[in-house]
């Protein structure tokens, strides 16, 4: 047995299923608890513990899958992993679908030393009362800094970890006796823009993500005067994953143990970064999960509250999302493509959460804020501030909103002021509301309050409620047929009438009709419709027939025909 504690499989999957982990047959959500994490020995007869998560370390037939499916399901295990690709044949399907036990699959060149290290570590979530550390390869679990001096160290050089997009994580000591570009990269905790696409051109960025081995960087040219030092990189994976680089300064090519060691560092490097990028989803999550009870209220809002470190009274819900997707955003015809998009997206939406809920906490220090869905929702504490809190808040969100460009087309619904946690639904709600009227592009805002957009909102439920409705009924249904039949404008002349108070000189001009023309239109509108415009119930039910019409998209029906005929 290597590990005891609890988890489900299903939050195990959430954390590792893109890197490490994936279903290649069975149910994962139906098993709720992992008590165990154990290597299956062939040799040992000793049955599994119960609702442990076996290691198939070296099984590959899909007969020995099979058997060993049905034989853990009589004891009782989470799930069995084995090495991908996964054969699964019609011998397996009925094992599993007997026992309920999921086969999951190893990512290829994934180590099992990796896969083990973390399932302990997420295992270890649900542990109580553990109070020392964890450590990964004899270092603090997440510590980089001390990895990267113990890599230095190795090496006898001075090394920088960094993530994908070449931000630095971790540097060792002994960075003065690099070269400038690394004294600037740590400074700015980002290799720098021209240095960045030096190695673009060169194709170096290319050829560290394609080799498994370190590759060396002879020295560049960094400006007129200087050049960079002969450098030593190496990709950080997980499987086929990319995860980040590990850099070294170097005097002179590596020796042949000098690589093998850095190898066997970047896996270790591997583990930390796979653990820290873990433990942050985990507390994204329940980040998430507290603010959605905060927000659906319950006998558990309570408790939300107080663990997100909220006050206990005068709330404002804010709810922050994506405007419209531009055209090709789901990536063409291509499934692979549209998953890569959804992917893109969904990081691009993390990242946006988490800058939203930096910026908030910079003026409301108590305040959380998740992401729920495809809507980054957040709660903030006012303070009491009631007379002016709906407009600080606009104020703040439209700060934010300038800060990040206008590029990432996002909108903010701001909702009523939540003078207790039970009005905490009201007010998100609200948030919810004036959100979807931006959404629907009514107003050219980016932000709104739901008392500045509080019609907008109602006309779009009124949609809502009308909207099993083929078409318009009444007056307006008649206008509408007889418009596009004889291909008059019986339509936009009333609505144009409507909304210039009945002035008739103001409403011709707007159609560039001249008014005894316009007056004319009216009473042909009154006798096919069979409506009286002097009767304010009438007017009032055609105009918000009319403003209906605008939701909806009817069939066959066109409130302004390109073809009309003049005496008409």
């Amino acid at each position: 047995m290597i590990h005891q504690g609890r988890a489900s499989l299903g939050r195990v999957l959430d954390n590792l299923g893109s890197t490490l982990l994936e279903v290649a047959c069975g149910d994962a959500d139906l098993v709720e608890e992992i008590r165990n994490v154990v290597i299956h020995d062939p040799l040992d007869g000793s049955p599994p513990p119960r609702q442990a998560l076996v290691l198939g370390v070296g099984l590959q037939h899909p007969a020995d899958i099979a058997t060993l499916v049905t034989d853990l399901g009589d004891h009782g295990a989470a799930g069995l992993v084995v090495r991908s690709p996964v054969v699964v044949d019609d011998a397996v399907r009925a094992a599993v679908s007997a026992t309920g036990v999921p086969v999951l699959g190893l990512t290829s060149r994934a180590s099992w030393s990796q896969l083990t290290a973390l399932l302990r570590a997420q295992i270890a979530e649900g542990d109580v009362g553990v109070s020392e550390a964890e450590t990964l390869g004899g270092m603090p679990s997440g510590d980089l800094f001390a990895l990267a001096n113990a890599i230095s160290t190795l090496l006898d050089a001075p090394i920088t970890i960094e993530d994908r997009s070449s931000r630095v994580l971790a540097f060792s000591e002994g960075q003065d006796d690099a070269d400038p570009v690394r004294v600037e990269t740590i400074l700015g905790r980002q290799v720098p823009d021209r240095f960045a696409r030096l190695l673009e051109e060169r194709g170096v960025s290319r050829d560290i993500q394609r080799s498994r081995t370190p590759v060396h960087i002879d020295p560049m040219p960094y400006d007129d005067e200087q050049t960079t030092a002969p450098k030593v990189a190496l990709a950080v994976r997980a499987g086929d994953e990319v995860l980040g680089s590990i850099w070294a300064t170097v005097k002179e090519p590596l020796s042949a143990k000098g690589s093998q060691e850095l190898q066997e560092a970047a896996k270790l490097v591997a583990l930390h970064l796979l653990r820290l990028r873990a433990g942050a989803d985990v507390e994204r999550r329940l980040q998430a999960d507290l603010v959605a009870t905060a927000l659906e209220g319950g006998p558990g809002a309570l408790e939300a509250v107080d663990r997100l470190g909220l006050l206990h009274r005068d709330y404002l819900v804010l709810a922050l999302a994506a405007g419209r997707l531009p055209e090709g955003a789901d990536g063409g015809g291509s499934s692979a493509a549209a998953a890569g998009g959804r992917a893109q997206r969904a990081a691009e939406h993390q990242r946006t959460t988490d800058a939203f809920a930096m910026h908030l906490s910079a003026v409301y220090p108590r305040s959380a804020a998740a992401q729920i869905n495809d809507v980054a929702y957040a709660i903030v504490n006012v303070r009491g501030d009631r007379g002016s809190a709906s407009h600080r808040a606009e104020h703040v969100v439209g700060e934010f909103l300038e800060r990040i460009g206008d590029d990432t087309p996002l909108l903010v619904g701001i909702g009523t002021l939540a003078l207790t946690r039970s009005d905490l639904t009201r007010s998100r709600a609200a948030a919810d509301r004036a959100l979807r009227v931006l959404r629907a592009g009514r107003t050219g805002r980016r932000v709104a309050v739901i008392d500045q957009v509080h019609v907008d909102a109602l006309m779009l439920e009124l949609a809502d409620l009308s909207a099993d409705r083929d078409v318009p009924a009444g007056p307006l249904a008649r206008l509408l047929e007889h418009d596009e039949r004889k291909g008059s404008n019986l339509v936009e002349t009333v609505d144009t009438w409507l909304n210039s108070f009945g002035d008739v000189t103001a409403a011709s001009a707007a159609v560039f009709t001249h008014a005894n023309t316009f007056r004319y239109r009216l009473r042909k509108v009154a006798e096919v419709g069979g409506v009286d415009l002097d009767d304010a119930e009438a007017r009032f039910a055609l105009m918000l027939q009319l403003r209906l019409l605008n939701q909806h998209s009817f069939p066959s029906t066109d409130p302004r025909p390109h073809t009309r005929n003049p005496a008409e």
